[in-house]
């Protein structure tokens, strides 16, 4: 097809990457950890972690799973905050030749049961505050051989020795647990430092993870991504970033958790590839702490999401931070609102820059150009080495500016779900693009732009409404802190709009609302009911679950 977005392409940026630059993660891992070795990797609550303290770790940990008879091709599970230790057996059970498994610390018994045997883990790495949740998954999950036992405070040195106290006695952060013969972190680093290790030869591909979606539609699956789709879309990246960067120099914030596959391609192996530190934060959502923890640092980069970016704005401390520094600014997950981003720009000075990817796309797939100073609402270009196409219910391509559903193809994109041949099957077209779901439109520079999830649509007497450009105009009212918009049964009109609104102005009423909202839409997408709220429900990263908010 035509590619008329390379024309918009930024100077510099290749219209396709070579993937063979190399063979594996563990490649470019090897590479950084011996042109960075001095250089800061990690920083978390306070402590710094080198590049050669990288090596040294996760060697050890890569022995220690060699010596317990773990093969390559193993799966290993990952079940942390963003604490020193994640990226330590992150690469250690990559350079093992293991596929990490990443688990939401805050998953039920339930939903760790299921990945657990879903995924064939045979070993798992939890930090003691979910140990309770694992324990009460472990007896139906007869697979799993070794259990690994971390603490928040496990690598803070004595200051460590006090974080754990207060967690654990003054706190009551740290639920009781007993999972018998489990292995302390401690214990595996000490042992393993002592073991040999025995490089694994890797390729493009071998299984890296096992990175379970949503479960938007249905049970969770594995999306299968490869060394090769994630060396892909860390080139990607990298081509897309490298003009803003300084090898070795840079300090990007990590506050989205790293088992998230935004902030684990993005932040821990692009940045890493740039030999940049990572600002690892633990407790996002403790937006006070969050704050005076950035306020040390110099930071260079940033990433979230809208709603991150949202809080942080509502926080007057935030405002005073020198952000003479920064250089760029990337939002995913979900949507970046208009108002969010115009704010961003006028507190910090520089642009909220948004991009676009899935899971199942390792995740990127679209950016937009990194020296916009004006928020233009698309998700961006598709990036290097990447198709897309906008296509009707029948899979037939739509002209410029009509709205499809986006597909997506490149080296990015995952190999399959693991063990679900025919999901597999049903998310791919006969060309081989990935289905989405979402829906969309290309313009005639090649910028796409995503009106909303196509389960999401509500449908007014016949008309679509998308919920996003609800929400957009309604966070513009200065009343308002976070919304929702979902679609409400109407009968035989079908569904009406019905907005949720957690309030900044606890007076706010429906009414002004409503009339607010009239002013930038047509009738039949004017919501026609307000719920007030104390808060939104949201998954892991922040992204606001709609579909929880239906029928409510």
């Amino acid at each position: 097809m035509d590619r008329i977005w390379l024309n918009s392409y930024p100077e510099g940026i290749p219209a396709d990457i070579d993937p063979q630059q190399h063979s594996s993660l563990v490649e470019i891992f090897d590479n950084c950890v011996k042109k960075f070795a001095d250089n800061t990797a990690f920083i978390s609550l306070g402590k710094k972690l080198t590049y050669r303290e990288l090596d040294h770790y996760s060697r050890a940990f890569a022995a220690w799973l060699q010596a317990q008879g773990i093969k390559p091709g193993a799966r290993v599970g990952l079940m942390m905050p963003n604490i020193l230790q994640y990226p330590i057996c992150l690469f250690g059970a990559l350079r093992a030749g293991c596929t990490v498994v990443n688990f939401n610390p805050m998953y039920t018994a339930h939903e760790v049961e299921h990945q657990l045997n879903d995924s064939g883990a045979e070993v798992i790495v939890v930090v003691e505050n979910f140990a309770a949740t694992l324990q009460a998954a472990l007896p139906k999950t007869p697979g799993v051989k070794k259990v690994i036992v971390a603490s928040i405070g496990g690598m803070l040195g004595f200051k460590g020795k006090i974080v754990n106290f207060v967690l654990r006695h003054i706190k009551k952060m740290v639920p009781t647990w007993n999972i018998p013969h489990h292995v302390r972190m401690s214990t595996v680093f000490e042992e393993g430092a002592k073991l040999p290790f025995t490089p694994v030869a890797l390729n493009h591909d071998n299984y890296a993870f096992l990175q379970y979606t949503g479960g938007t539609t249905g049970v969770p699956k594995g999306a299968i991504l490869t060394h090769g789709n994630i060396v892909s879309n860390v080139l990607q990246a990298y081509t897309w970033v490298r003009a803003y960067t300084t090898d070795g120099k840079d300090l990007i914030v990590t506050a989205l958790p790293l088992y998230h596959i935004f902030s684990l391609t993005a932040n821990c192996l692009t940045f890493m590839r740039l030999g940049a530190c990572n600002l690892l934060i633990v407790n996002p959502r403790d937006i006070k702490g969050f704050v005076k923890e950035i306020s040390k640092y110099k930071f260079t980069a940033f990433t979230g999401v809208n709603t991150l970016f949202n809080a942080l704005l509502n926080n007057e401390d935030f405002k005073k931070i020198d952000f003479s520094s920064l250089k760029l600014t990337l939002g995913g997950g979900m949507a970046v609102q208009k108002a969010t981003a115009e704010r961003w720009l006028k507190v910090t000075g520089k642009p909220l820059v948004q991009a676009y990817g899935l899971t199942e796309t390792s995740p990127a797939a679209t950016i937009n150009p990194l020296d916009m100073t004006e928020f233009n609402g698309a998700i961006g270009l598709p990036i290097s080495s990447t198709y897309i196409k906008i296509v009707d219910d029948q899979g037939q391509s739509l002209p410029l500016k009509e709205i499809g559903e986006v597909l997506i193809k490149g080296p990015q994109v995952m190999k399959g779900y693991w063990e679900r041949p025919e999901e597999t099957t049903n998310v791919f077209d006969n060309e081989g693009y990935l289905r989405t779901g979402d829906m969309g439109y290309m313009d005639e520079k090649g910028f796409v732009y995503l009106v909303d999830r196509k389960k999401d649509l509500i449908i007014v007497s016949g008309f679509n409404v998308y919920p996003n450009e609800v929400e957009d105009v309604a966070a513009t009212h200065p009343g308002i802190l976070e919304v929702a918009a979902v679609g409400e049964d109407n009968g035989p009109a079908g569904e009406l709009v019905k907005l949720f609104v957690v309030r900044k102005d606890p007076n706010l009423t429906e009414d002004e609302i409503i009339t607010h909202c009239r002013k930038d839409l047509t009738n039949y997408k004017v919501p026609k009911k307000v719920a007030f709220v104390d808060e939104l429900p949201k998954n892991n990263v922040g992204k606001i679950l709609r579909r929880e908010l239906r029928g409510k």
